[in-house]
């Protein structure tokens, strides 16, 4: 009852001071609407991320040539890139246990004409076993058989970005275009892919078969990298060990040397990202948390004020019975109303700002609905805790001291 009747009362109280009290419930409102909104952002983030690796392909295994660093946020390769070959590609799809698919990869940037239109593009030599390794279909036409690979045929897939630049959109299987002055004929489309986990267009490129890009048009014998599939998401980790004994013993690595390749394994890109896009999204929710702090210092401003105004009405419910508890209670309670009037009005604000953001922007966004509760408590926690001093306050006032105040 004492806290129905004192919740009426803290309602009078601050609706008798309109002004002061939005005041004072628009900093509690800013800080709850901002972390939430910086938290969607922080998921929508990562789940783009994520969602773009998992794109990459299905238990997926990267092999390079050389080693791969990191450099202004994207893998480079260093060292010597040209210690992987096809036969290594068939060696790890044949001989090792914990593999299905394995498809050599190279790749290279080249000027594509179709009459007088031209564009500069990647081509991509593979095998058909990278259409399941890496999730590409054809949307139209088909794509090669391994027995055009063997023959060294002059077919090509396109990406849509590709058709789109030289085609302006048509269908353009039974097309022939030229590559580096190169005849191809053109036998299929590939779904749309997008934009992949490390920035670059999937769609970009034109996918010929990796006997043909390595004779006809880059002539080397080598490939940069090699797609493999394992066999279960939970054997990667063996599987990429297996592929690491058999490439050292084919390229004759001592022991005592290091490996002439990298290997990459989804499950650490997934892992690392997580991690990396966590961080992120804490640090996103700590920066916008602030604000909250600011609007608890609003708070206990306005109780200070609200006390040296009230000193009087203090003194005469104390003369009048009023026990020190039952101010203290009173002021908290004015205090957590505050906090609890601008957590849902924020709460509000930002789910509705989340939306707008994903709406309107490029940004992905996804609202936690943990992140909106741990907000809503984390505002009602901020009003009692700034409540608590000018609340203390109030009631060790003395009640002949108040009564005699002017």
């Amino acid at each position: 009852m004492k806290l129905i009747k004192g919740t009426k009362i803290a309602l009078k109280t601050l609706g008798a001071h309109k002004m002061r009290t939005a005041l004072a419930v628009i900093g509690i409102v800013i800080g709850v609407s901002a972390v939430i909104l910086m938290v969607a952002i922080g998921r929508g983030a990562q789940a783009s991320v994520l969602k773009k690796i998992r794109g990459l392909g299905t238990n997926l295994i990267i092999v390079t040539a050389g080693k791969v660093r990191v450099i202004a946020g994207r893998p480079r390769q260093i060292g010597n890139v040209i210690t992987l070959t096809v036969r290594d590609a068939e060696v790890v799809a044949n001989e090792s246990s914990f593999i299905s698919k394995a498809a050599p990869f190279q790749g290279k940037k080249f000027v594509v004409k179709y009459g007088d239109a031209s564009t500069s593009t990647v081509v991509s030599g593979t095998t058909p076993d990278f259409t399941e390794i890496r999730n590409f279909r054809p949307a139209s036409g088909r794509f090669f058989s391994d027995d055009e690979v063997k023959a060294a045929m002059r077919v090509a897939v396109l990406g849509r970005t590709v058709v789109h630049n030289l085609f302006e959109g048509h269908d353009p299987v039974g097309e022939l275009i030229r590559i580096n002055n190169v005849p191809f004929e053109i036998i299929g489309v590939l779904e749309e892919k997008g934009v992949n986990a490390i920035g670059q267009d999937d769609d970009d490129q034109i996918i010929i078969p990796v006997t043909t890009v390595m004779r006809r048009l880059m002539n080397v014998t080598y490939v940069n990298n090699i797609y493999v599939q394992a066999k279960d998401g939970a054997i990667m980790d063996r599987a990429a060990d297996d592929i690491t004994a058999l490439l050292r013993e084919r390229h004759h690595i001592k022991p005592s040397k290091e490996e002439d390749f990298s290997i990459q394994n989804q499950m650490d890109i997934l892992r690392a990202e997580q991690e990396t896009s966590e961080t992120f999204t804490m640090l996103l929710g700590s920066i916008a948390a602030v604000s909250l702090l600011v609007g608890g210092v609003g708070i206990l401003a306005i109780m200070l004020i609200s006390i040296k105004e009230r000193i009087k009405e203090i003194g005469l419910r104390r003369a009048l019975g009023a026990r020190r508890k039952d101010i203290m209670l009173q002021f908290l309670m004015e205090a957590f109303v505050l906090s609890i009037a601008g957590g849902v009005i924020g709460a509000v604000l930002g789910i509705f700002a989340s939306l707008i953001v994903g709406w309107t922007t490029e940004l992905p966004t996804s609202v936690s609905i943990p992140s909106v509760v741990i907000a809503f408590l984390f505002s009602s926690a901020t009003g009692l805790f700034f409540g608590i001093y000018p609340a203390k306050k109030a009631s060790e006032l003395d009640p002949i001291v108040a009564l005699q105040s002017e």
